[in-house]
């Protein structure tokens, strides 16, 4: 089973290029993040032209999440349990919550497309928001995987967060004045490694930027960012045999500025069934 995430940056603008890469990579089930259009306006005959089914949560052109899949999706969320809101120059408990999380499973696997909040700059309100979604998120997921440690889950997509430095090829990015690289931005990341999920990806593919800006010949100067994640948990993890960074995507005619990500999965792995081989 082949899983990716992409922020597509637009899929009315590039459903031709989005739809023929699934098909070229035979991917199975893609999340995808900034589809930026309502339901409405989701262009779903191209997907199921192509053989999918697609869920998503769009409110306006702003942000928007959505997952196509070959097989059935089934148990959709929109959001997770204590996900905040926000509306800029408002505080409070009941600010709109924004198209940034879609919930699903397919063939037995947990998944979410997620577009955690970019934070804009430090010290902005909408910094502490992406602090308070993350740290939501954290607890939501801690809370899911008590209840079902057996079940594989993965958390994809844009998390606008650099973990490392070596993630860091864009110069414009500075410690002590950039967002995506602050201390406590990293350290919400990685809290999700302290409740039991992994990059799933770094260990197949150590080196290598999904983003770059479209200013200033980021991309052909490879001034990247590693930013678009794929978190599984342990039962999701063990079940990895391959991935793979899409660099080729940033290319050509009207690319999205990120690339998609994807994972193998083995689904027939099963570590209490299998014959002992002596």
């Amino acid at each position: 089973m082949r899983i990716a995430t992409w922020n597509v940056n637009s899929v009315r603008s590039r459903v031709g290029r989005i739809v023929d890469w699934l098909g070229r990579e035979e991917v199975d089930v893609l999340a995808m993040q900034e589809i930026k259009c309502t339901e409405a306006q989701f262009p779903i005959e191209a997907f199921e032209e192509a053989g999918y089914e697609v869920r998503l949560h769009g409110l306006n052109q702003w942000n928007g999440v959505a997952i196509a899949s070959r097989a059935p999706i089934e148990d959709v969320e929109i959001g997770f349990d204590g996900m905040p809101g926000f509306l800029k120059g408002e505080e409070g408990p009941d600010l709109p919550r924004e198209a940034r999380a879609i919930g699903a499973t397919v063939n037995g696997v947990r998944i979410w497309s997620l577009y955690v909040p970019n934070g804009r700059a430090l010290g902005d309100p909408h910094y502490d928001y992406k602090l308070d979604w993350l740290a939501a998120l954290a607890g939501s997921t801690r809370e899911w995987l008590g209840a079902h440690p057996d079940v594989p889950l993965a958390l994809l997509g844009d998390f606008n967060i650099a973990p490392l430095d070596s993630d860091v090829g864009d110069p414009t990015f500075v410690p002590g004045v950039s967002t995506h690289i602050s201390p406590p931005e990293r350290a919400a990341f990685a809290e999700f490694e302290a409740i039991g999920l992994s990059d799933v990806v770094r260990p197949l593919v150590p080196e290598g930027f999904t983003f770059w800006d479209y200013k200033q010949l980021r991309f052909p100067r490879n001034e990247g960012m590693r930013i678009d994640f794929i978190l599984g948990s342990h039962a999701f993890a063990d079940r990895v045999v391959g991935a793979q960074i899409h660099r080729n995507e940033r290319k050509g005619d009207a690319p999205s500025d990120h690339v998609p990500v994807a994972v193998d999965l083995d689904l027939e792995i099963d570590d209490d069934d299998r014959p002992m081989i002596f």
